[in-house]
This record gives C-alpha cells, structure tokens and sequence, in this order.
C-alpha cells in the first residue's frame, strides 16, 4: 500500500549527503540577534531580556543531540516515508527533550498527517492512499493530551501564542506547506494556493514557521536552482513584524542568515533571522538568541 508513495520520496535519499561546513560561518551577529551554527559547547544564555530558540527540521524520524533552550522550533519532515509508524518515535523523541516550549509543523515527507493521502479521499488515483486510521491516529497523536502536556504544540495553518519563563509574549504562525514536488504532503502546485495559504499568516506575526523556504532565501540546490516559494517571499515582504523565520525542506540550503531594513523615522530597524534547519544532511541544531 505504502511502497509506490515511499520509493518516490526515498529516491532523493539513496546516497548519503554531508555538508560542506567550511562554507557555513559559526556565527551570525547582529545587535539584537545572535546565531550559532556550529559550536563545539552550547553558548550560555544571554539572560532574561533574550529568548533562546533551537530551531530543527527534517529529522526524518532520527534522532538528533539538541541543546537546550527556551523553545523549540521544528519546521516539518518528522517523519522518513510518511507512515505512522515512521511518526511515532519522532513524537516519542520531542517529548523527552527538556524545553518548556516546543511548536512543531508538518512537511511534505509526513503522509500520515494530510488529509488529502486518506484512502478513499481522492488524492491521485495512480497512488495508493493511506488506511483511514493510520490519518486519524497520526493527527490525533501531534494534538494528544500527552504531547501537549510535554510543552508540544502542532500547527497546520494556524497561529499560536505563546508566553516564556522570562514573560516576554510571542505571536507564532506554522505552515507545513511547500510547492509541489514529486509525491508528497501538504503540497500546492498554483500561486493562487500559495496565496490562499499563505495569506492567513497575521500581520503581527513574529515568529514564523514554513516547511519551504521563500524564493532565494536559503533554498539553492545541489543543482544550483532556487526551489523556495515565490508568493512567501512577496508575503515575508508584507510582514515587519517578523523577527524569525525558520523552515527546512532543502537539506543541502543548512543555513542562517540575519537581514535588516531601515524602519520609519522614529521606529526600530526591521531585524529578521531566517534559518534552514534542515538537519539530514549534518547540521547542528541551530540556536538563535533574539533580544525581547
């Protein structure tokens, strides 16, 4: 039943892939954001007046050393090959980890957590589709009272708030969205849904969590083509509240960057850090630290 679905999304994965860190700085520095991306020892906390986030995203369901930290920031891929059972030790894993917090979204690997791969639900018909309870039992799972009571929260188009142990409030949105290729979860293949999905974020979203990344932004493959989402970078241009924006989906795209734009006389600089997480192919989990 699986195995048409899972030999199209394991096909990009027959050959092992490691980055090329000598490309990759330590760290990024700006003045009210730090980020590191490799580091022998964990940083230590700036302090109150700062909120340390960890951002991961294509885990596939490994396992992977996380350094601590104020929140947790998964951006999709939980998953290797989209079944349940490929979900569940990735569940299992999150729970252990020792943030208060931890928002996680889907990604185009995590079959069993879209609706449209229900069999019987009119996918694609030249596909198999996934057992009606393996879909109930997976998006039952990410919103379980056991996940949640672990500090978990899953997003699918939706927004979330949220307060830290130091009382500084943040305003979230999560997308498990990517355009579409190959076989996979939560894909579109036409502006105009990207324009549908992505014009639910608020305006006043500061941190958010997309599985794809925007056009030329962290998003060059090992073929040199720019793979991220045209319409989100046109959204990400809307939104100066935005202080993070974290995502994964192009594993050999690891990376940070920190962009800053003059702001209205009298205002602040608008200061944004984006990050690819995608950790398959050897990054470390990166850490950044934003100033309250």
């Amino acid at each position: 039943m699986m195995q048409l679905l899972t030999e199209h999304l394991s096909s990009r994965r027959t050959a092992r892939h490691t980055l090329n860190t000598a490309d990759i700085p330590s760290k990024l520095t700006a003045s009210r954001a730090t980020v590191y991306l490799q580091y022998d020892e964990v940083p230590p906390h700036p302090g109150d007046c700062w909120t340390r986030f960890v951002c991961i995203s294509d885990t596939h369901s490994h396992k992977y050393v996380v350094p601590p930290g104020d929140v947790l920031l998964h951006s999709g891929d939980l998953c290797s090959y989209g079944a349940l059972d490929t979900l569940t030790p990735t569940m299992e894993w999150l729970m252990t980890l020792s943030h208060p917090m931890k928002i996680i979204i889907a990604g185009n690997h995590d079959l069993c957590l879209d609706e449209k791969f229900r069999k019987g639900g009119g996918y694609d018909s030249s596909f198999d589709t996934l057992p009606a309870e393996d879909i109930d039992s997976a998006r039952a799972l990410v919103r379980s009272e056991a996940v949640r009571a672990a500090g978990i929260h899953y997003l699918e188009h939706e927004s979330f708030q949220f307060t830290t142990q130091s009382g500084r409030r943040w305003k979230v949105f999560g997308s498990p969205s990517a355009p579409r290729y190959a076989i996979g979860s939560f894909q579109y293949d036409r502006r105009a849904q990207a324009e549908e999905i992505y014009n639910q974020i608020p305006a006043d979203t500061e941190i958010l969590l997309t599985h794809t990344p925007p056009y030329m932004v962290l998003d060059r493959t090992k073929r040199g083509k720019h793979a991220g989402c045209e319409y989100l970078e046109d959204r990400l241009a809307q939104l100066s509240s935005c202080r993070l924006h974290v995502f994964g989906h192009i594993h050999e795209a690891y990376g940070a960057a920190i962009s800053e734009e003059p702001a209205e006389k009298g205002e602040v600089d608008i200061q944004r850090v984006s990050v690819n997480a995608a950790l398959a192919w050897g990054g470390q989990p990166v850490i950044v630290d934003i100033m309250n």
